[in-house]
């Protein structure tokens, strides 16, 4: 499907103030600053993340968060070349019925584009997108569906492309590497990826050690690594369950033992460090891939500034949290769409012809610049629709996750030669 049908008029709308209602329209009343009258519609779109406190699930609430505040700061700057951006936000609760509810939500809306959002359930959120004609713009590549589907651009390469990278961080001192990873499908893909890039280096492979999610404890698991790597190297890639399994990790582990622990950002972030101690974190020294350059740099000012000014002190917005990094991206790519779009109305079919087409975005160095054309694309089975391959090798020095490497580095050749593990 490449094009939407408008509405004849614009809805009327207003500032909704209760996020329990499920969702919030971030808008402003009559003209916006610095804009030409009434030209040029509004342009609405959906942001999604879960917002719960359950034991078992991911709260990713920074990140609507972060896109209500984006929408305040550019209207209050005329919009996005002239269109108001209207932001409605959706709690996908971590589950596959609310991811799903989200996008038939987004469908029923008839927003142009869902932008910088999280969720585990790929397949329940793209069918009902793929329908509607809605693209999907800078998921956090927390689904493996999202590098598939025809009408997702991510911004960054997901777990597939950290896990390569982590791979290849620790070829430069590992001489053997275990690797915890989920007992899952997804979990299933990661020692392909990471042996390729130690293979690359001339390092054996790493020793696979699978395991629950949602374990109490890692005990078991933490003991095989300790016993595996010798005096190597033990990365654990388990989300929510990596500071438990790290916990294990660090009660068994002799006093002055050699072995040194390595993970990827989302499941070891700056906030994890904070909470576990700071300089005295077991994280301390800790080897870390991530996507972008690290929270301090100074190409998250501008990002910072306008939390600073427009985020009225919500503590859900972690400046160096992956998720709200990622929808900053986001949007950062959907206003060069609408830039280059010029056009008084825009709709989602439109955006997905834009972007097909080269729509070039400039990230200010956050990400290589994006583009979506075929031949822009990694082109694997598994990973079709990635465009940027690059990572960042990170490290924990002082209680402070900082860059252990300039610059990015670029794992796409692991990404199209991985091999399946078996």
């Amino acid at each position: 499907m490449t094009g939407r049908r408008r509405l004849s008029s614009p809805r009327p709308y207003k500032l909704l103030t209760s996020v329990a209602a499920g969702a919030l329209l971030v808008s402003g009343c009559g003209v916006l600053p610095g804009a030409s009258g009434g030209s040029r519609e509004p342009v609405t779109v959906m942001t999604w993340a879960p917002d719960t406190t359950g034991a078992d699930a991911v709260n990713m609430a920074g990140m609507p968060a972060m896109a209500r505040t984006y929408a305040r700061w550019i209207n209050e700057n005329g919009g996005i070349d002239g269109h108001e951006l209207r932001v409605l936000t959706c709690n996908e609760q971590d589950s596959a019925a609310g991811a799903s509810k989200c996008a038939r939500r987004a469908a029923d809306e008839n927003v142009a584009a869902v932008v910088g959002s999280y969720s585990r359930y790929g397949r329940a959120f793209l069918a009902p997108l793929e329908a509607a004609g809605i693209p999907y713009i800078g998921g956090y590549g927390a689904s493996a569906d999202e590098f598939t589907s025809y009408l997702s651009y991510p911004v960054n390469g997901g777990q597939p492309a950290l896990v390569a990278g982590n791979g290849e961080q620790l070829a430069a001192g590992c001489e053997r590497v275990s690797l915890v990873r989920p007992d899952s499908l997804v979990g299933d893909s990661m020692p392909g990826l990471l042996d390729t890039s130690l293979s690359r280096s001339d390092r054996p492979a790493s020793y696979d050690i699978s395991a629950a999610e949602e374990a109490t404890s890692y005990d078991a698991e933490a003991a095989e690594a300790l016993d595996k790597a010798g005096d190597g190297c033990v990365t654990a890639v388990l989300g929510k369950g990596t500071e438990t399994f790290f916990d294990s990790f660090r009660r068994l582990a002799p006093k002055g033992g050699e072995v040194r622990i390595s993970s990827v950002l989302g499941s070891v972030g700056q906030s994890l460090v904070n909470r576990t101690g700071g300089p005295n974190s077991p994280f301390e020294g800790a080897l870390v891939t991530g996507w972008y350059p690290e929270s301090d740099d100074p190409r998250w000012n501008e990002m910072r500034e306008v939390i600073r000014k427009y985020a009225f002190g919500d503590n859900r917005i972690d400046p160096s949290d992956t998720g709200v990094q990622t929808t900053w991206i986001a949007y950062t790519a959907l206003k060069a769409v609408v830039e280059a779009m010029d056009r008084p109305d825009i709709a989602a079919g439109g955006i997905s012809v834009s972007l097909n087409r080269g729509t070039e975005v400039d990230t200010g160095g956050l990400t290589p610049v994006l583009r979506w054309r075929f031949q822009d694309m990694v082109g694997t089975a598994a990973y079709g629709r990635i465009v940027n391959g690059r990572v960042t090798f990170q490290v924990v020095r002082g209680g402070r996750i900082t860059a252990e490497k300039k610059g990015f580095v670029d794992v796409t050749e692991t990404l199209v030669n991985a091999r399946p593990s078996g």
